[in-house]
């Protein structure tokens, strides 16, 4: 099967939100192989060494899925409410600036993780149920 007729079945059997929650998921267990050990490292060498190792990578596979949902979010089309969908742009422009803390070595990677769980749980319609 083509990559075409792939991502065509995609769209055709799961909604945006499904997507939605599927990438983000798999942005968000990529960010949790390396997260735990990254926050937990105490020098620079240990830090690198992580980065190098795949993390760099995800974080930068999560700020590209928080990109498109910011532009999706952007486009006078969008059906949210206009108060929910400036509070997802703000985050997706935290999510950004919190992530170039972590290629410095200056932030953790759990909040990055903390949010993605959140927005997640709230794509599968359970809102209210915050943090673990």
């Amino acid at each position: 099967m083509s990559i075409a007729a792939y991502k065509r079945t995609i769209t055709e059997t799961e909604s945006p939100r499904q997507i939605e929650r599927r990438v983000l998921s798999r942005v968000t267990a990529e960010l949790e192989r390396f997260g735990p050990e990254f926050d937990r490292s105490e020098t620079s060498t240990e830090k690198l060494a992580l980065l190098a190792g795949g993390l760099n990578d995800a974080l930068w596979r999560n700020q590209r899925v928080w990109m498109a949902l910011q532009s999706d979010l952007a486009q006078p089309g969008n059906q949210l409410p206009p108060a929910l969908r400036a509070g997802l742009i703000s985050l997706a422009s935290w999510v950004g600036t919190h992530s170039n803390g972590i290629f410095k070595g200056k932030n953790r990677v759990q909040p990055l993780i903390d949010i993605n769980k959140t927005i997640i749980r709230a794509l599968e319609g359970n809102p209210l149920q915050v943090m673990e």
